[in-house]
């Protein structure tokens, strides 16, 4: 088989957990019932104990606060781990309210660690014990350098930041447009529906045509429109001139008695 030609660290190493995982408080987890149901597929021998003391799952100090305890044997090999019972803050927590103050001076409480506390680690230190064999270990890679404040600096302290180029960029003058009159006049024969193809034909205009050129094709274009809404205009007043007599018409002969048939 092939797993009997690979060793245990690189055939749970191979596997991918990235989907499998969560960010929360700048520290990425994988889901313990994930993580063991993928070694015992593999490795259906491996178990995992608890380390405990005198029946309690965990170790306690005053100063530095709870700390768990984990072993996995897979065949002849065992790995221990250890993982402290951090708060929101990644801080060990303690058995009593404690207050956590951060490099600006902002205090934040934190109440006392619970039994649901210490279950949530245990969970999570065997996930890192299986990290041990390969599973996942790369998820840990960086956990030993030193710790970078993540928080923001309180309002009265604002960061100084540079100009953004973006913004530099923004209060230049907006370009004057490569070709304004030949824009000038696209704009307007589209405003009134003008025929533009028609219209360069006419002025012998082309797409190598200069631009002061287009001055006069809007002047031309312009006329168009004048004597296109004088016509509309004519055209108007004699259909109005055409119904007004029609009108007349009927009513003299209706004053007279005769019938009228439009």
């Amino acid at each position: 088989m092939a797993n009997e030609k690979k060793s245990v660290f690189d055939v749970l190493n191979d596997i991918n957990v990235n989907g499998h995982t969560e960010s929360k408080n700048g520290l990425t987890y994988l889901s313990w019932a994930w993580a063991w149901a993928e070694v015992k597929k593999v490795y259906p021998d491996a178990v995992y104990e608890i380390e405990k003391f005198n029946g309690i799952p965990y170790a306690y100090d005053p100063i530095t606060g709870f700390m768990v305890y984990t072993k996995v044997t897979i065949g002849e090999v065992t790995h221990e781990m250890w993982l402290p019972v951090m708060d929101a803050t990644n801080h060990a927590m303690k058995a009593e309210p404690y207050v956590i103050t951060n490099k600006w001076g902002k205090e934040t409480r934190v109440e006392a660690a619970t039994m649901f506390d210490v279950n949530k680690t245990i969970m999570r230190c065997l996930v890192k014990n299986l990290a041990m064999f390969g599973l996942g270990l790369y998820i840990y890679a960086g956990e030993d350098l030193p710790e970078v404040e993540t928080e923001e600096a309180p309002a009265d302290k604002p960061k100084k930041t540079a100009p953004k180029k973006a913004e530099t960029k923004a209060a230049e003058a907006p370009k004057k447009p490569k070709f304004p009159n030949r824009n000038e006049f696209l704009k307007y024969c589209d405003k009134e529906k003008l025929d533009v193809a028609a219209l360069c034909a006419e002025l012998g205009l082309t797409g190598d045509s200069k631009d002061e050129a287009f001055i006069e094709a809007l002047n031309k274009a312009k006329e168009k429109v004048a004597e296109r809404d004088k016509a509309t205009k004519t055209v108007e007043a004699e259909e109005a001139q055409a119904i007004a007599e029609e009108a007349d018409v009927i009513t003299e002969a209706d004053q007279i008695g005769l019938p009228f048939e439009i």
